[in-house]
Order: C-alpha cells, then structure tokens, then sequence
C-alpha cells in the first residue's frame, strides 16, 4: 500500500487518475532498489460525474440504481517506475462498462454485502457485482484495476519487457 491520499483538485478524470497512480508508484518506489514498480488508480465516469468509491453504503445503491442499463467509462491511471534507473513512465487506459437492469433487490443484496464501498464506480468485473455488468467496450482487466496490455506497452516505454518479469 502507498498510503497516498486520493483528494487531488484535478478536474480532469483521466489527469486526476494518472497523477494519482504516479504519486502511488512514487511512494512506493522511494521504498525499494532494483525493482519495478506499478502503481494503478481508478475511477468510474457517467454522463460527466466522476465516482471513485462511494463513502456509504446509501451513495453505493444510489449509484448503482443509476447505473440500470446505461454505460460508463472506467478510467485506469498506470504509472510504471524503473527504481535501477529512475525512469518512470504513465499513461491511462479507459473502458465502457454497460450495465445490466438488476432488480432493486438484486442491488440492495449487493450493497448489503460491503463490496461496492471498497471498490470505484461501487462495482467489479471480479466480483459480486460481475453479474450485473452486460459487458464492457474495451480492455476487462483495466475495469479489475490493471491493464495488461497498458502496461506491457509502459514497460516497453522503459525498455523493459513483461516476459522478463516473468522469471
């Protein structure tokens, strides 16, 4: 854990959530030699308002009743820091999340279960919440919170490749 707040005055969804997983990278890097650090943070969009994770478990059923058969953007920032070199790169990576019509008890049960409040836009592929999600326009691992292919794009940027991590 980087321990970085999240309440940036950044109005732009995606600048707000690049920068903050640049400041979780950061934090984390200042902490490690020799190693690769990946720091992610997200943040659900509809119709202009942004929603990271809702405070209680009210604002969670109220989103999510919102939510009923429309489509939101999930918006992924990815900062990569090389600590052997102090190179550090970021970008951020988006995903349209089109939502099911769930019944109203189908969410309270949901919301009863404290999952949305851990969680941005109140939601998760890799979740209770997977059912409700129709499907998505894009990349389903960034909607989970790390783009694979972002990411191994990022790397590159550094002269890295993802298969030497894998050793």
């Amino acid at each position: 854990m980087s321990g970085v707040g999240e309440d940036l005055a950044i109005a732009d969804t995606r600048e707000l959530v690049r920068t903050l997983a640049e400041h979780k990278a950061t934090a984390v890097a200042t902490q490690v030699t020799d190693a690769v650090v990946v720091g992610c943070d997200s943040m659900f969009e509809m119709d202009g308002v942004v929603r990271g994770k809702p405070a209680t478990p009210d604002e969670a059923l109220s989103w999510a009743v919102a939510s009923r058969g429309r489509s939101g953007e999930l918006h992924t920032g990815h900062c990569v820091i090389d600590t052997a070199t102090g190179r550090a790169v970021s970008d951020v990576a988006t995903t349209v999340v089109r939502f099911g019509d769930a019944t109203d008890d189908e969410l309270a049960a949901y919301v009863a279960t404290g999952e949305p409040l851990a969680v941005a836009g109140g939601f998760t592929l890799d979740g209770r919440s997977a059912p409700f999600v129709e499907g998505v326009d894009g990349d389903p691992g960034n909607v989970i919170g790390l783009s694979l292919p972002l990411l191994r794009d990022l790397l590159a940027r550094l002269d890295l490749r993802i298969i030497d991590l894998w050793c």
